[in-house]
């Protein structure tokens, strides 16, 4: 009879369980969900229900997590693509400062 092979995953803050398995995680499932917008509902121990429409600010930009690595807040991103501004052709341009 074979053993069954069990396969460990190293982590640096081994704050999570050894139970808990995302081998088979999607990343980004929600992603289009939250840019639409979702609902909160809480139900209270009252009794009472609390509904939360949620939806995100204007303007919001969420990075995908490959994406987040390289950029780790605002200020890098607007750096970047103040950098790449220049590389955009001139027609492109004038219609984004309309805008």
């Amino acid at each position: 009879m074979k053993k069954a092979v069990t396969k460990t995953v190293q982590v640096e803050d081994n704050d999570m369980r050894t139970e808990y398995d995302f081998t088979d995680g999607v990343c980004g499932k929600h992603y289009k969900a939250m840019q639409a917008g979702y609902t909160s509902t809480i139900h209270n121990a009252d009794g009472t229900t609390v509904v939360k429409d949620v939806m995100p600010k204007e303007g919001a930009v969420v990075l995908e997590p490959d994406i987040r690595v390289y950029f780790p807040d605002s200020e890098s991103v607007n750096r970047t693509l103040r950098c790449l501004i220049p590389l955009l052709p001139k027609k492109r341009r004038t219609k984004a400062k309309k805008a």
